[in-house]
């Protein structure tokens, strides 16, 4: 084969081989979230000593970039006033207040040290009497003094003990509540609560009581406080809304948007060197500065075009506070956009947009469609959700509507779903059972 020919070949492969790098950093660009685009600038700049990133991810106050890229909005984020405090210090700096330093007062740390971040004892007491020389009256007086600590609840080794905790640290809890759940928890859980009436001589209203006032004691005493590190999320895109003239303004952050400059008279000074090595090395140098200023452009004009889509087909969403999503698919807005459905994908996977009401992963304002017999209309899972609520909301809470007949109720509206769907989205929402929400009073016998 020619010489000529030879090179060639290694030429197409080379080139073949460049334009598929440059484009699985285009796709991995595009998937990464703010958090991650930074680390991997981070490290761009460590192995290219010509490129330099301005440092945007300070959201004290920060600048957003419009559509053009020109016209610019402050805007400041919601971060924590103070760090929390842990779990962990805050019992430790009780433990040092109200403790001598003894044998005792070191277990009580032993144990506050194997607590999980509810507050739960995540230790076998058993398997520490078998594995250490402690005795059991020791460690077993460690544990009440645990659980004699603020928050109450805490150093439980269960959720039964845990409730058993606060109730005894709360003098205003009603009668037979104690009781309750120390004899009878598994039957007021599964809420066979005629068992219960029977077996104590009480109505059922007292234990309606007792239900209640159960529902505002903490099943996890720890989650109140904070961990080490504290994460945020920073939005890639925001939305103001102008209510007056119904005019929507969506804006692709700085955060979202990494500066990338290239040190050119640092570059240009090595470009005097005659070395041959030196000068492929400055080569390879500086397209990969070009490749990453694409490949950000590019992520930054995706992400806004396809927020921009959402604006449009979800308006109704932003301009309303509580207003269903409209139907909306991927590949709806990958057809729209001229863009594959994967590039869609990763353009709205861990990307976030912050509006009026809150802040939103991109994937949430998508939905699919549920069947209607309406002419014309169309409804998402988040519109039915809304109805089912409306009827849960208004029903008699003596005699609370099932699964079925919600079924019914919504079928009159001309919306056909079955009983199994009404069962997800009804724990979608957090909301129990029609036997589980049945509330008693005073008409109610033993």
């Amino acid at each position: 084969m020619p010489l000529e020919q030879v090179y060639g070949q290694e030429q197409k492969q080379v080139q073949k081989l460049a334009m598929t790098q440059q484009m699985q950093q285009s796709i991995q660009v595009l998937r990464y979230s703010i958090e991650d685009l930074h680390t991997f600038l981070s490290q761009q700049q460590l192995d290219n000593p010509f490129i330099k990133i301005n440092d945007r991810m300070n959201y004290s106050t920060s600048t957003t970039h419009s559509g053009d890229m020109g016209k610019k909005d402050d805007w400041v984020a919601q971060t924590a006033e103070h760090k929390q405090q842990s779990l962990y210090d805050y019992l430790l700096a009780q433990v040092h207040l109200t403790m001598r330093k003894t044998v005792l007062r070191g277990w009580v740390v032993f144990l506050i040290e194997h607590l999980d971040p509810n507050g739960y004892l995540r230790i076998n007491l058993t398997e520490v009497l078998k594995k250490t020389k402690v005795d059991e009256t020791t460690l077993l007086d460690a544990l009440t003094l645990l659980q004699q600590l603020d928050p109450p609840g805490i150093g439980a080794r269960n959720l039964q003990e845990c409730l058993l905790l606060q109730i005894d640290d709360h003098a205003n809890a009603p009668a037979y509540t104690y009781q309750i759940i120390s004899q009878m928890f598994m039957q007021f859980a599964d809420r066979k609560w005629s068992e219960i009436a029977q077996h104590f001589e009480i109505s059922l209203e007292d234990i309606q009581n007792v239900f209640d006032y159960v529902r505002t004691l903490s099943p996890a005493p720890g989650a109140v406080f904070g961990q080490d590190d504290i994460g945020y999320v920073y939005p890639d895109l925001i939305v103001k809304v102008d209510k007056e003239r119904q005019k929507i303004k969506l804006s692709i952050t700085k955060q979202s948007m990494p500066l990338v400059v290239f040190k050119k008279d640092y570059f240009d000074e090595f470009s005097q060197m005659s070395d041959k090595e030196v000068k492929k090395y400055l080569r390879e140098k500086k397209n990969d500065y070009l490749n990453i200023a694409r490949n950000l452009e590019r992520r930054g004009t995706t992400i806004e075009r396809v927020g921009k889509t959402i604006v449009k087909h979800q308006a109704a969403f932003f301009l309303e506070e509580n207003h269903p999503l409209n139907p909306l698919l991927l590949r709806e807005v990958a057809h729209e956009l001229h863009l594959h459905e994967s590039t869609v994908s990763r353009a709205v996977n861990g990307k976030y947009l912050k509006c009026d009401f809150g802040v939103y992963e991109l994937r949430h304002f998508f939905t699919k469609r549920v069947n209607n017999n309406k002419e014309n209309e169309e409804l998402t899972a988040d519109a039915v959700q809304a109805q089912i609520k409306a009827l849960i909301d208004a029903e008699n809470k003596a005699k609370p509507l099932s699964d079925s007949k919600l079924v019914q109720l919504l079928n009159q509206n001309e919306i056909e779903i079955s009983r199994r769907t009404v069962a997800k989205y009804r724990d979608a929402m957090g909301i129990r059972a029609s036997s589980k929400r049945k509330r008693f009073d005073g008409k109610d016998k033993k």
